[in-house]
């Protein structure tokens, strides 16, 4: 079984279309975020984490079919029609250096990822990214690929929104693990302190498929649907 049918037999991706699927978004955000791992303060006595950006953005969740929890999300930021001059979140919170790149890129075609999530009452120990608790090793398995599903999220909102480049801020530890999946995003700016020590970085979405690609053919039909969600 590959890698993707594994996947879809145990979790399902959904977009956050509606108010309803929007709130458990922000609902688990809270969770991860403000409960879990305290990376932000708590300030909503509704337990909602929520920000100006998300006015903008497009969400996905994924949820677990056994329990109908929903255990992962992320989101990519748009730029704001409504207010075009407004900067990325990574633009205010660190030091932009590579211009000349950013410079070949229609600012209309950039998005940037965001609030990328997995509750740890899914995992099996705090370090175990994505790993549930169960006894089916072929669930474990494929739970194990929670980080390459998040990445399919939003290959389908780019598909979707015609969007050609992402921005994200990363901590170089995870930099490296998104690099042993064949993702190679590029720094575009120093390390900076923001909730800890983080790098400025940029990836072409078609890079994107094309590394992971070579890398590993199973990866890249996770990321594709099997090359459903492909820009024609």
């Amino acid at each position: 079984m590959s890698i993707l049918d594994a996947f879809n037999h145990y979790f399902e991706i959904i977009p956050a279309t509606s108010d309803e699927l929007k709130q458990e978004v922000y609902k688990l955000r809270y969770q991860v975020y403000c409960v879990e791992t305290e990376f932000l303060e708590a300030h909503d006595d509704n337990r909602i984490e929520y920000d100006e950006y998300d006015a903008h953005s497009y969400h996905y969740l994924i949820r677990h079919h056994a329990t109908g929890a929903y255990m992962a999300t992320t989101r990519l930021i748009f730029p704001d029609h409504q207010n075009p001059e407004k900067l990325f979140p990574i633009e205010l919170h660190s030091q932009i250096d590579n211009i000349e790149l950013l410079n070949t890129i229609h600012r209309p075609k950039l998005a940037e990822l965001s609030r990328f999530c997995v509750s740890k009452q899914f995992r099996r120990r705090k370090d175990d990214q994505g790993l549930l608790v169960t006894n089916d090793a072929l669930e474990r398995k494929s739970s194990a690929h929670i980080t390459l599903a998040l990445f399919a999220c939003a290959i389908r909102i780019s598909t979707e929104h015609n969007i050609d480049y992402w921005y994200a801020i990363m901590e170089p530890a995870l930099k490296r693990v998104f690099s042993s999946l064949g993702i190679h995003f590029i720094q575009v700016g120093p390390l900076v302190d923001y909730h800890g020590m983080r790098l400025p970085c940029i990836i072409k979405v078609d890079d994107l498929l094309r590394g992971v690609a070579e890398k590993d053919l199973d990866y890249w039909q996770m990321l594709t649907n099997d090359g459903q969600f492909l820009k024609s």
